[in-house]
């Protein structure tokens, strides 16, 4: 009975032809993908960390005031809140701002340094400066564009915050011209 020959096949794979088991318990198990892609995620967060504490240590510095920022003195400061209609604080800065200076300023920014308990800067915002307009019904606060500061003169002004960080020591906070605009 010489037909064709049958290839051997293995009684184990009835399903799949190609299915050889593996009767060496010597060889070791093939390395999980999941180490490189573990190792990578270690890799990249140290660089972002070390890139973080880099940038961080990089704090912008304010740029020094305009000469004729000199000229510009600060006196009778008050704090003070009220509710707006929608029920949020809002809080105000006012005081008297005089022009020592022999120039007419038409604009002015001031940086406000709000600073915590232990000293440290709680919040830092740069406002333009609205000079207090009286003859009407209440005070208006307008910009210095509406109502120019002549040489020797004082005026009246408020600074309007919306939010004061709750990290506020409520002292008087730091005042500093970073702009002025003269003529």
């Amino acid at each position: 009975m010489g037909g064709p020959s049958q290839p051997s096949v293995n009684p184990n794979s009835n399903l799949n032809p190609d299915f050889n088991p593996n009767f060496n318990p010597t060889t070791e198990p093939q390395e999980s993908s999941l180490r490189p892609v573990l190792i990578g995620i270690v890799i990249v967060g140290v660089i972002v960390g070390v890139l973080a504490l880099i940038l961080r240590s990089d704090v912008k510095k304010p740029a020094p005031p305009p000469s004729y920022a000199a000229n510009l003195k600060f006196s009778d400061m008050k704090t003070s809140a009220a509710q707006n209609f929608v029920g949020a604080t809002v809080s105000y800065l006012d005081g008297v701002i005089t022009n020592t200076g022999d120039k007419t300023v038409i604009h002015a920014v001031v940086r406000i340094t709000f600073k915590d308990d232990m000293g440290q800067t709680a919040q830092r915002e740069e406002v333009p400066i609205h000079v207090l307009r009286t003859g009407g019904p209440y005070d208006e606060a307008v910009d210095l564009t509406i109502s120019p500061l002549a040489p020797g003169e004082s005026k009246p002004f408020r600074l309007i915050f919306e939010n004061i960080s709750a990290q506020w020591n409520h002292a008087y906070p730091d005042l500093q011209i970073s702009e002025v605009t003269v003529r």
